[in-house]
């Protein structure tokens, strides 16, 4: 049975490095001592044993310990053999491309649908969609496909933001891109604002943390939905 936090960021406002998730994230992973961490997303650039240290920090303050895959000789076997998962936000380009580069995205999948517990945030999140055509990275490098995990029936926008009323920028709006988007695909997409997340258990999505998400769906006007609701009937 699926079992997953699908996060739109690793950090509100000031807060440290998932803080906010921290209580949710102590019971979510209560039966795993160690969490395999992958890290291909890379934030800024920085390198795979930077970015372990800082998830590990924040995972030691509810005492679990952390391991990035990179620091395993067979990436496979280690998801394989994983208690937990976790994968961290940065560019979803980069992340989606040595998820394909070291052939993990099928035992990610087997792994997830077979229970192990996966949390993902930001580039993490987005890769649990059916294809990342609706991340906000730039794409600064070109994976063999855009096709994701297919964890849930729809596509994620992280980190969604609302227009500024009286704002002079003229570009476009998340909301205008989502739009663009929907010119060419028919997928739903979910808007995941600061701080949401979804919470997966078998076939049940429900939206959890203090703000609503806002909901895209092919040729139809754009809706919000508010904490608590059930998304699993969005596809």
């Amino acid at each position: 049975m699926k079992n997953l936090i699908i996060a739109s960021t690793s950090t509100i406002h000031a807060s440290g490095y998932l803080d906010y998730l921290l209580d949710e994230l102590s019971l979510f992973f209560k039966d795993a001592k160690t969490i395999l961490f992958i890290p291909y997303a890379r934030p800024s650039g920085i390198s795979y044993d930077e970015y372990t240290a800082k998830a590990k920090k924040a995972f030691h303050t509810i005492n679990k310990n952390l391991k990035g895959i990179h620091e395993f000789e067979n990436p496979i076997k280690a998801i394989e053999e994983a208690e937990a998962l976790f994968t961290g936000g940065g560019n979803t380009f980069v992340l989606l491309n040595a998820l394909y580069k070291n052939r993990l995205l099928a035992p990610l999948q087997k792994a997830i649908q077979n229970g192990t517990p996966y949390l993902g945030t930001s580039a993490g999140s987005n890769i649990c969609g059916l294809t990342i055509n609706t991340t906000n990275d730039m794409p600064i490098v070109y994976p063999p496909s855009f096709k994701a995990l297919g964890l849930i029936p729809f596509n994620i926008n992280p980190h969604y933001l609302d227009p500024i009323s009286n704002n002079k920028h003229m570009g476009e709006t998340r909301e205008t891109r989502i739009k663009e988007f929907h010119e060419f695909n028919t997928q739903p997409v979910i808007g995941l604002r600061e701080g949401s997340w979804l919470r997966v258990t078998g076939n049940s999505i429900v939206l959890k943390g203090d703000l609503t998400a806002r909901v895209f769906e092919y040729n139809k006007t754009p809706f919000e939905v508010k904490t608590s609701t059930e998304l699993n009937h969005i596809k």
